[in-house]
């Protein structure tokens, strides 16, 4: 089974993808995690993709869709990948479309996290990730067990340096008129699962699952 959460950055993906992880034997594939490591590591991709995230903006198709194909070809026993952040417009996903059929593959769900703008503010105010590994939380969604460390590895929870009020605005500003549109894209498909994602962690987690299990075209759950 092959994967896409789509969902603006607040919408919980991060903690979706990773419980979908372990249940479903799927092969994680955060575009932004691929990113920062590549900047972190000073390659050539992380070099020419560093001015894009430091203004806030969308990497450009061919930079990300070169680090997406190469993480995906190593798979490792998995049984299908769980793609979070990428695509990001329907020119990235019609490419990726393209890439599985060369492979005789294909995206078998687009799960569409549906959380209203004014919720997302409010939560990306409160979230955290992890110095270690980047795992992530929120204050007033999913707090920590124990106050500023992470539950998994006990490292300090710190703010990302590009959740500035003035950036969270903006990248909602590009999801709402530019990667929303893939909701479209894979309905036509008829690939699009819509979860209203306002529910707590484990509602919004169970509903993807009987979702992918069994929902008919563009069904909602939740």
């Amino acid at each position: 089974m092959n994967l896409i959460l789509i969902g603006a950055q607040g919408s919980g993906k991060g903690t979706q993808a990773q419980r979908l992880m372990e249940l479903l034997n799927l092969k994680p594939c955060a575009s932004g995690d691929l990113l920062r490591k590549a900047v972190a590591d000073g390659t050539p991709l992380g070099q020419a993709a560093r001015p894009y995230m430091d203004r806030g903006d969308l990497v450009p198709d061919d930079l990300i869709i070169a680090m997406i194909l190469e993480d995906i070809a190593k798979m490792n026993g998995s049984k299908g990948i769980i793609l979070d952040g990428f695509p990001r417009n329907v020119a990235q996903a019609r490419a990726l479309d393209e890439r599985f059929a060369e492979r005789r593959q294909a995206i078998d769900w687009a799960v569409y996290l549906d959380v209203p703008r004014a919720a997302l503010l409010d939560r990306l105010s409160g979230r955290y990730i992890c110095q270690a590994d980047g795992h992530v939380y929120n204050l007033k969604t999913n707090p920590p067990r124990v106050r500023g460390r992470c539950d998994v590895d006990g490292s300090p929870l710190v703010q990302r340096g590009d959740d500035t009020p003035e950036k969270i605005a903006h990248r909602l500003d590009i999801f709402f008129t530019e990667t929303i549109r893939l909701t479209d894209y894979y309905a036509v498909q008829g690939k699009l699962l819509r979860v209203d994602g306002m529910g707590a962690v484990d509602q919004v987690t169970r509903a993807i699952l009987d979702g992918v299990n069994a929902a008919p075209f563009d069904r909602a759950v939740g």
